[in-house]
């Protein structure tokens, strides 16, 4: 047995006027309703949303003691800076003052 919500709610939604005229003439092709599709695409979005995993980000770290004993008491500025001047000094050749 298939139980069908049959209740309806009324509400108000913006839409664009080019998005709704759109829509107005795929219903009249359609022969359908533009309530019906609207409530095609809400279903459409609900169902893919489920289907879709949650994201989860990946475990990057790595073998390790942490930071080295030298930058242990720095803050996190003075380590970025260490780290983008080691990169710039590796890409330019040079070494930069500091």
């Amino acid at each position: 047995m298939v139980s069908v919500d049959t209740s309806a709610m009324k509400i108000t939604v913006e839409i664009c006027d080019s998005l709704l005229r759109e829509a107005r003439k795929l219903a009249a092709r359609e022969r359908t309703t533009l309530r019906a599709l609207v409530e095609r695409g809400l279903r459409r979005v609900v169902a893919e949303s489920k289907r879709k995993p949650a994201f989860r980000l990946r475990k990057a770290s790595f073998r390790g003691r942490g930071l080295q004993a030298e930058l242990r008491d720095l803050e996190w500025g003075q380590v970025r800076d260490l780290v983008y001047r080691d990169a710039m000094t590796a890409v330019s050749g040079k070494q930069k003052p500091g």
